[in-house]
């Protein structure tokens, strides 16, 4: 790998402009220590930064990439859509084909809103969910998270979690109030929440496969639970899917595990990774939304014609065979890391689920937040650090998963296990 002058060299000029010198914080590389590398172009699996140096790449734009980086027709399909406009701000026939393909998929969301992001998503669920049912808590869970609208911004995972501020100064207190929070994995905490509540809670969030703590599974009868005891306390359960959904499966996670949410949330996969999300559900709640109903929610940029070209294209290609190959990579990838770390005498926890997986630097099995927060976030450093100059690009934090796409192959796989063991071996050295 080479030195990345430039890249420093941006960062710093970065610095003068923007916030930390990012628009992200987990781009910043602070949990993993140095600066950041200033990426210029992408191809199927890998990325390449100002310096030259290239990389495989497992962060996929944080997943959304399931076909890879700038698929030729995808590329195509845009550069099409943008010939006849990028934004419009009225109605186009590219909004409801896409909302009735998602809905073909996730038979659940009977009716779909078209936002601009996973937040503005789980935001705008939350609000058409204490509409509905006149009631203004919400539960979550500790170290899952729904984007950065404030009444989510309590024990937050993804970056919150990184930067160890899982709750966000300038969030109100009463907003923080209403915010009640369990344990993922835990239905007995949210079953006493939802007696000491009573009549009080809107609805439960969850991520169905959690991904902002690193991933975690959820473990069996935990999903179904939460549907028995929501329908018990006339409370709604909202699948926060930005992650899971379309990854995970075609019908997402809630297909997988056979439980019907009565809100979904998605998240830019549905826009084959441009700046889009999705909010949908039951028609009856969904019916409540402006100019439909009362609840009001808007945006300019919402349904706008790039992303939703670029989502029907993406989301067409969704093939058994395509979930086969991830499934099947991703199990390659999680034993690779598992086999290294066991090699260098290094204490290591692989979670993986279809094409995610996150290896944790503990001992012991990770399952909620509190297991999360117990990884040896330092070696998860020094192993970042060693597959960076080894040509491969992982998250920049331990509580993030890694993304495989259809564009890697098992020689890219074979490549990753390869610097694997050189930087476990490293990582042993350390601690």
């Amino acid at each position: 790998m080479r030195t990345p002058v430039r890249s420093q060299k941006l960062f710093a000029r970065a610095r003068q402009i923007l916030p930390g010198g990012v628009d992200s914080p987990v781009r910043a590389f602070q949990a993993v220590g140095g600066s950041p590398l200033f990426i210029r172009r992408a191809s199927g699996a890998t990325i390449e930064d100002v310096d030259g140096n290239r990389f495989i790449d497992y962060v996929m734009s944080w997943g959304p990439l399931i076909h890879g980086h700038a698929p030729r027709g995808l590329v195509k399909a845009i550069a099409g859509a943008a010939r006849l406009g990028t934004s419009f701000g009225a109605p186009s026939p590219l909004e409801h084909e896409l909302g009735e393909r998602v809905r073909a998929l996730i038979p659940s969301m009977e009716r779909v809103r078209f936002v601009s992001s996973g937040t503005e998503a789980a935001m705008s669920a939350a609000r058409v969910a204490r509409a509905f049912t006149g009631r203004d808590k919400i539960v979550k869970f500790a170290g899952c998270y729904h984007g950065h609208a404030d009444g989510f911004l309590v024990k937050a995972g993804s970056g919150a979690t990184t930067l160890g501020v899982p709750t966000s100064p300038g969030v109100a207190r009463p907003v923080a109030a209403d915010t009640l929070l369990a344990r993922y994995n835990d239905l007995a905490s949210v079953d006493a929440l939802c007696e000491a509540q009573a009549g009080a809670i809107a609805a439960v969030i969850v991520e169905p496969i959690a991904g902002n703590m690193g991933l975690v599974s959820p473990t069996e009868g935990f999903l179904q639970g939460l549907r028995t005891l929501t329908t018990r306390h006339g409370i709604l359960l909202v699948f926060d899917e930005v992650i899971s959904g379309f990854r995970a499966s075609a019908g997402g996670a809630q297909s997988i595990f056979g439980i019907t949410p009565d809100l979904t949330c998605l998240g830019k996969i549905i826009g084959g990774g441009l700046p889009v999300g999705a909010y949908g559900g039951r028609a009856d709640i969904m019916e409540m939304v402006a100019p439909a109903g009362p609840v009001y929610q808007a945006g300019t940029l919402s349904g706008n014609p790039l992303a939703m070209t670029a989502g029907l294209w993406s989301l067409k290609r969704l093939t058994p065979r395509l979930y086969k190959d991830l499934a099947r990579r991703g199990s390659l990838l999680a034993a690779g890391l598992a086999d290294a770390a066991r090699a260098a005498g290094v204490r290591l926890q692989v979670n993986a689920f279809a094409s995610m997986v996150t290896p944790f630097f503990t001992s012991s099995p990770v399952r909620d937040y509190d297991s999360a927060l117990a990884a040896n976030t330092a070696a998860y450093s020094a192993f970042f650090r060693g597959m960076l100059a080894r040509g491969v690009y992982p998250p920049p934090s331990q509580f993030e998963a890694w993304f495989l796409s259809a564009a890697h192959t098992d020689r890219h796989v074979e490549q990753t296990v390869t610097a694997a063991r050189a930087a476990m071996k490293a990582v042993s050295r350390t601690i």
